[in-house]
């Protein structure tokens, strides 16, 4: 699913994982993850965290935001998905945006294409092409 979209969305996304040890503590995990997804992030993108309790958005107000960054020339936006213990509170801070793609728990492969998806609906929304809802 990721790919299918990522090829559909211009410029293409890039796609970086960050693994740690399944041996860490939770909390011990949440730092150290966050610390490296943070480090992954390009300097100066907006920053976008995905987090059950963050805002639940339209994929036309996701748009906005989207285009609103673009507008403002935002050069990269980083999707930050966290691990099984969720994101740590150093990523939330440094985030611009704190997105809920609702209050169920999706496996990353899934949240993924679920994202990518989103993206490439929004840069349909934005060209007024009729993806959206034709």
């Amino acid at each position: 699913m990721f790919a299918s979209f990522a090829r559909r969305i211009t410029p293409p996304p890039v796609l970086r994982e960050i693994t740690h040890e399944s041996a860490l503590g939770a909390v011990e995990a949440r730092v150290r993850e966050g610390k490296s997804l943070l480090e992954a992030v390009p300097a100066k993108a907006r920053v976008v965290a995905l987090d059950e309790g963050g805002r639940k958005l339209s994929s036309t107000a996701l748009a906005r935001q989207l285009g609103l960054w673009r507008d403002q020339a935002a050069r990269d936006v980083a999707f930050v998905i966290g691990g099984p213990a969720g994101l740590d509170a150093a990523v939330t801070r440094r985030a611009d945006l704190i997105l809920s793609l609702g209050p169920m728990t999706w496996p990353h492969l899934l949240v993924r294409g679920l994202i990518a998806e989103q993206i490439y609906r929004a840069q349909c929304i934005l060209s007024g092409h009729p993806y959206h809802r034709a």
